[in-house]
């Protein structure tokens, strides 16, 4: 098929780039330098629009499709893949015939999830499996790839039930991801016990856990955590209080196990850093909930 050589330099050099940011990829310092092919740099995405087919490309097919961070992306899913609308305007003009001949073609492409401002979660191979003309728009739905780690090549999943159920873990993540960019954003990026600003060390932690009645995925019920923090909140070995105190387990005061520990013993009684926005403050009925777990965690 045209293209498919571009389409494989493009997934190795976006294998790179997550090897070196991790899942989310900024576009600053990351996606603007697109990837090389043939001795030139081709874009992996056009952030002005959503659906971009490079112009060194000889078939008609869309290379990659984006989403921005305000999208609400959770609404358009089913069980066999992700809505994409067309762009506005005839359905022929030319980025809504790059995106249906994706689906004609059954070629692989990038699907750009924004998870916060400037950061994109790209969902790779990703295939256009139908395309309704009248709602004008597709179904796109998680590929996989296949053969040797240095000669992976992009393939359907053709199998209904593996279909549905790389979409459930494909949901999953990107609910967990835009819920991570959301929270860490309203954080300014740092932990709000230790005031880390790695944020490739950062988790959103639920404050009431997702699966409990009250634990949606507001950013009201989140709190920016470093990994270590994140850890600890969740096995009751840190605790953060209505008052946004935090209090570190008794058993662990009067421990002593070297100098990480130390640290960690360090922040009880501190306060953490709450958002400015009221919105975005930790909901303190749900910091109250959370609390009485901690207190009554085993000493």
């Amino acid at each position: 098929m045209p293209d498919d050589a571009l389409r494989a330099s493009c997934f190795a050099s976006l294998d790179v780039l997550c090897a070196t940011h991790g899942d989310d990829v900024p576009y600053t310092g990351g996606l603007d330098a697109g990837f090389a092919f043939r001795g030139q740099r081709v874009p992996f995405l056009s952030p002005q629009k959503g659906i971009y087919r490079a112009a060194v490309q000889e078939g008609p097919a869309a290379l990659s499709i984006n989403t921005s961070f305000a999208s609400p992306y959770d609404d358009e899913a089913t069980n066999d893949g992700f809505f994409y609308a067309y762009r506005a305007g005839s359905i022929d003009q030319p980025d809504n015939r790059a995106l249906r001949a994706a689906c004609a073609h059954q070629v692989p492409l990038i699907y750009f999830i924004a998870t916060q401002p400037g950061w994109y979660k790209p969902l790779y191979p990703t295939y256009v499996v139908e395309d309704d003309q009248v709602a004008r728009r597709v179904l796109v739905s998680p590929g996989r790839m296949i053969g040797p780690v240095d000669e992976r090549s992009p393939t359907p999943i053709e199998d209904v039930i593996e279909r549905r159920y790389a979409v459930r873990e494909t949901r999953v993540r990107l609910h967990q991801d835009r819920f991570r960019g959301r929270v860490l954003l309203a954080y300014s990026n740092r932990c709000t016990i230790c005031r880390l600003k790695e944020s490739r060390l950062l988790d959103a932690a639920h404050i009431v856990g997702d699966l409990e009645m009250k634990g949606e995925p507001s950013v009201s019920n989140g709190l920016s955590l470093c990994s270590i923090h994140h850890r600890a909140f969740d096995a009751d070995l840190v605790g953060v209080s209505p008052d946004y105190t935090v209090h570190v387990a008794p058993r662990l005061l009067v421990d002593e196990d070297g100098p990480m520990l130390e640290l960690l013993k360090g922040f009880d009684e501190t306060t953490i850093v709450v958002p400015t926005r009221r919105a975005w403050k930790p909901d303190r009925e749900r910091l109250a909930e959370r609390f009485e777990r901690f207190t009554a965690a085993p000493s």
